[in-house]
């Protein structure tokens, strides 16, 4: 996608914040880079099949301002805000009414919280967040689980929507490292997008843990001139019961299809219309290394060769799960 469409406000390029130029407004790094990247927020999930690194940039024009506050680094211009924070667990002390992971997760959440109001974004649009050993027992209760009570609390106590109304998310499990979110935030309000083959995430039952995850299925953001899709990280849930248990394939046509409706959903909501799977960047988090090359082969036989996607390891939110898909699409006002 280029970055010299003049009516584009937000971008996706595979680039290091160095080649970025001007219009960095944030960058990712994913993987195991030979050097570390200040100018990058590290993401450590194992870039598939053979290893070594990959950036998402997000690009907007300029001028921006740059700001700090705490563990937490932000940038922005007029009408949206990068951000990032990583925080180690190790540094809260566990409490009987209260995991150190979920002290984090609020921590994490309530600083981006007081920077988008003290900055004036009042709408956070997606988030990304990075915990380990996601489906580990934490002393009784998931990791997962305990992360969805400090999330939740922190939206509780900002005021925040934590039911409709929610940003589109993922939260994916690390081997090992710190708790790390990232987040982009708009001055313009996006609207949410449920799946009808799903049960909202926020409306789970409490078989899924005492809190239910703070997510919507995706979002749309309306820029002007300019649309923006960002789906949620998706698995093969259909209501809340996760199918095709130990069938990777299987899972994976089951996520796709759930990809697709949101999707058509989305054209619903457009203003411009036109979003397609097909022009989607696509981002694989894979739980078994060896199941990358079916799951690839899925794809390519749905959705065609020439995508846009990268495969990374990671945990995915339920045990029985082996693969997520995240997706972001783009349409421009002089596309209709």
């Amino acid at each position: 996608m280029s970055i010299q469409h003049p009516s584009r406000l937000l971008d996706l390029q595979d680039l290091a914040p160095r080649d970025a130029g001007a219009d960095l407004l944030g960058s990712v790094l994913y993987g195991v880079p030979l050097l570390q990247d200040a100018a990058a927020i590290g993401a450590p999930l194992p870039l598939l099949p053979a290893g070594g690194s990959t950036y998402t940039t997000w690009l907007s024009p300029g001028p921006f301002e740059v700001g700090q506050s705490g563990a937490l680094s932000y940038r922005h211009n007029a009408q949206l805000l990068f951000g990032s924070i990583s925080l180690r667990e190790a540094d809260f002390v566990s409490r009987e009414d209260c995991s150190a992971l979920q002290q984090v997760s609020q921590a994490a959440y309530a600083a981006v919280f007081e920077v988008l109001q003290r900055t004036g974004f009042p709408y956070l649009a997606r988030c990304w967040n990075y915990l380990p050993r996601i489906n580990l027992d934490g002393g009784g209760l998931e990791r997962y689980r305990q992360f969805n009570i400090g999330r939740q609390d922190a939206f509780i106590a900002a005021n925040q929507t934590w039911l409709v109304g929610s940003p589109s998310a993922c939260a994916l499990g690390t081997a090992s490292g710190d708790i790390v979110l990232y987040f982009l935030a708009s001055r313009f309000a996006p609207q949410t997008i449920e799946n009808p083959r799903q049960l909202s995430a926020y409306l789970y039952p409490e078989r899924y843990g005492p809190r239910s995850p703070t997510f919507s299925r995706a979002s749309l953001l309306t820029l002007p001139g300019q649309e923006v899709l960002f789906i949620s990280g998706t698995a093969s849930i259909v209501g809340h019961e996760s199918l095709h248990p130990g069938d990777v394939r299987a899972q994976t046509e089951e996520t796709l299809h759930n990809v697709a409706v949101i999707v058509e959903q989305a054209n619903l909501q457009s203003a411009i219309r036109g979003f397609s799977c097909r022009d989607l960047v696509f981002k694989v988090f894979v739980r078994h290394p060896e199941d990358m090359p079916a799951v690839a082969q899925v794809l390519n036989a749905v959705l065609g060769e020439a995508l846009d996607v990268i495969y990374l390891q990671a945990d995915i939110c339920r045990a029985e799960l082996l693969v997520e898909i995240e997706a972001f699409g783009f349409r421009d006002e002089d596309l209709k």
